[in-house]
């Protein structure tokens, strides 16, 4: 056997390491995908109101791991990826208020087969540079033929405001090449501001809606009580049925 077949070979063990490697990030990004989906569903059929507006996920490129494994000093190695580098896979999610962003984040986290690694809360601490956001890294457990991979996605759940803000900062970001005018910088801050303070107005209208709804269904419920036992019919029932009698 010479030098070459013995390096074709190896080169074919690496190649497959590094599919199973990235397949498993993709499959774990499939579950949590999954569990969002059951979630919105649900919310979408059985309740009146879905507080999930947009899902968006993504898988980092290898290229782009590499340059991070780079940048944070860690050995080029698979174990050493695994263990350091928690955003490989990602999603996003969009939520009208900033309730549905702690009530969301509550549901992922109670699910059995999620283990919660990490917690980072922008939104009630927020960046410097007025960034907000509230970031998950959540590990589900994928069943390959031959083991049980434990693997990292990070979650980002946000309001609309706080995406919009966070898209138009990067996008300058990226215009200047990361070399942003402090203007700039100050306007950025002072738009993050009022976005937070449009997604307080919001969250305030939303809880004054509920309010006068929830009232509404009290006052359109009647309490029947026929044989010592009580029944709610609704006002509406009740009304029919003395005009048909």
């Amino acid at each position: 056997m010479n030098i070459q077949s013995v390096d074709m070979k190896n080169l074919r063990v690496l190649k497959a390491e590094l599919t199973r490697f990235m397949m498993t990030y993709k499959f774990a990004l499939d579950e949590v995908n999954t569990k969002i989906d059951i979630l919105k569903q649900e919310f979408s059929y059985i309740h009146e109101y879905n507080p999930i507006e947009h899902v968006k996920s993504r898988l980092k490129s290898p290229e782009s791991i590499v340059q991070k494994i780079y940048r944070k000093g860690y050995p080029l190695t698979l174990s050493a990826i695994r263990e350091n580098i928690q955003d490989i896979a990602g999603i996003r999610i969009t939520c009208s208020f900033i309730s549905d962003i702690y009530e969301l984040s509550n549901m992922l986290q109670s699910q059995k087969d999620i283990t919660v690694i990490d917690c980072n809360d922008y939104i009630k601490s927020p960046k410097p540079n007025g960034y907000q956001s509230l970031h998950l890294i959540l590990q589900v457990p994928v069943f390959m033929s031959d083991r049980v991979e434990m693997v990292c996605v990070e979650v980002q759940i946000r309001t609309i405001a706080m995406d919009f803000w966070a898209s138009l900062e990067h996008k300058i970001y990226y215009k200047y090449n990361k070399e942003v005018p402090q203007y700039l910088v100050e306007e950025l801050k002072e738009a993050a501001n009022t976005a937070a303070q449009l997604d307080r107005k919001m969250e305030n209208i939303h809880k004054e809606m509920l309010d006068i709804k929830n009232s509404d269904e009290e006052e359109d419920i009647y309490e029947l009580v026929i044989n010592n036992e009580k029944f709610q019919l609704p006002f509406d029932l009740l009304s029919t049925l003395k005009l048909r009698s």
